[in-house]
């Protein structure tokens, strides 16, 4: 199912959605501007212009293999004459063009590749282009966040394994039974929460039992980065034989490392950010 997405341009509510990882943009919401009480002739207007089927035809032959050009030629030369009238669902009828879709029901709409979203908001209303592209940036922005963050918490969850399959092979006895190895497991991953957080997954739920989930799905992207790093680290240390309480300190000590140069790194992107400002 298609994920639709809503970002607010001058008070307009409009919707955003991804079709084979490339972004579209109702251009339905954006005619509203130009008349709130039926944005689709808005948008069948503009399909009638020369200038509009002149770029449609362009964009569908640079990205749409399947794009029928013996179709779009007819058009082109119709195009901008008085008795000429195009809707967005004949014009996918007619050329398998696939830069703009329509979806129908209540919710429904016209939607349009982001490029081709832009260029129909400019020509609506040039201020309110600028206003959507801003927008829609900060749109882009936040989902990168979101996916470094996911992707960060993934990488975490590998080397989790890979930590626990030493714990297992070098820390747990033969025939111990499930309950008493969970603990071994529990008592090695509290030693990374100590090393990094300072404090037991106990210990943290006590202290934020209205919170869900555990300490780590709190962590920011740079604990998380650190957090991978120590559980490769202490693999090696427990293949090693290293005793815990030594394995305990040294890892604190590459915790306040690692932290400080991540955090330093973050302080100068930002240190960047706001001197390009």
């Amino acid at each position: 199912m298609t994920k639709v997405q809503e970002i607010n341009v001058k008070d307009t509510t409009i919707r955003t959605m991804k079709v084979d990882d490339a972004d579209y943009i109702c251009i339905t919401d954006i005619a509203r501007q130009k008349n709130p009480i039926e944005p689709k002739d808005v948008v069948k207007n503009w399909m009638r212009l020369k200038n509009t089927i002149e770029y449609l035809g362009m964009w569908e032959m640079l990205n749409n293999p399947d794009f029928k050009g013996f179709e779009f030629d007819p058009l082109l030369r119709q195009a901008g004459s008085n008795a000429f009238t195009l809707s967005p669902s004949r014009w996918i009828e007619l050329t398998h063009a696939i830069g703009i879709i329509t979806k129908t029901g209540v919710k429904g709409g016209t939607y349009a590749q982001r490029d081709i979203a832009f260029k129909f908001a400019s020509w609506v209303s040039v201020e309110f282009e600028l206003y959507l592209i801003k927008e829609f940036q900060r749109l882009k922005e936040e989902e990168q966040k979101s996916l470094g963050w996911s992707v960060k918490r993934e990488l975490s969850k590998i080397n989790y394994h890979i930590h626990t399959d030493a714990v297992k092979a070098n820390l747990i006895p033969d025939e111990v039974d499930s309950y008493h190895s969970s603990l071994i497991y529990a008592e090695e991953a509290d030693v990374l929460n100590v090393a990094l957080f300072g404090i037991t997954a106990k210990e943290w739920r006590e202290a934020n039992s209205e919170k869900k989930g555990n300490i780590r799905d709190y962590a920011t992207i740079n604990q998380l980065i650190c957090l991978s790093n120590m559980e490769n680290i202490n693999a090696v240390f427990i293949n090693d034989g290293m005793p815990q309480q030594d394995r305990l300190h040294k890892l604190n000590e590459i915790a306040i490392q690692q932290m400080s140069v991540l955090e330093g790194v973050g302080n100068r992107k930002m240190l960047k950010q706001e001197n390009a400002i």
